[in-house]
């Protein structure tokens, strides 16, 4: 039975361990996997991709590379999420396809492709400007996975902790189209979670009228 979104943002947590004996089924992981890729992005650019990870010796290889963290070989399915890199360069051609998605007529198009590469001028030049870029738009991805996945009652965990140029080469990563930005490992608690601790509304929210 699904949770209502409120009842999912309460049984959300960073889960731990992993009930390794139970797994995600085929329509569960794609539901989650739809949530990441409907995420609203930068300029529309949708500058990520998502590995899926069920190979058990793989997440072995991974794991001392994931800071020895028990979520890596225990979860069901071990999401890598990859910033983009290349694809949102002018030059490679791809944000111009982007763009002609909408429809619109080629005065439009080069107006917006004239507008993002002028705006963007400073992010887009060198790569480590474009992963700072990208990787921030991908957690909009990842909160949308998890999101997805607790409203199915499935647990999940973010995860930054970790070597990227070592994750990178044991996943053969073309580190000029992509970078490590997340990894987020889905699966079923292996025991009960403790209390949820958050700030009270009031010291997150400020109204100004």
């Amino acid at each position: 039975m699904e949770k209502t979104f409120e009842e999912s943002l309460g049984f959300r947590h960073a889960c731990k361990v992993f009930d390794d004996e139970k797994k995600i089924s085929d329509e569960d992981i794609k539901y989650i996997l739809e949530a990441g890729r409907r995420s609203p992005s930068s300029f529309g650019m949708e500058a990520w991709k998502f590995l899926v990870i069920t190979n058990e010796e793989l997440k072995l290889k991974l794991r001392p590379a994931c800071w020895s963290q028990a979520q890596i070989t225990t979860c069901s399915h071990l999401v890598i999420i990859l910033a983009g890199i290349e694809s949102v360069k002018p030059e490679s051609g791809i944000p111009k396809k982007r763009f002609a998605r909408r429809n619109m007529p080629q005065e439009s198009l080069d107006f917006y492709l004239k507008l993002y590469a002028e705006h963007l001028a400073d992010t887009l030049s060198s790569d480590e400007n474009i992963y700072a870029w990208t990787a921030k738009q991908t957690a909009f991805a990842g909160a949308n996975m998890m999101s997805a996945a607790a409203v199915r009652g499935i647990d999940s965990c973010p995860i930054e902790g970790f070597d990227r140029d070592q994750v990178e080469d044991i996943l053969n990563i073309d580190k000029s189209k992509f970078r490590l930005s997340m990894a987020i490992p889905f699966g079923y608690r292996l025991n009960e979670q403790s209390s949820q601790v958050r700030l009270d509304f009031d010291e997150v929210v400020e109204f100004i009228n």
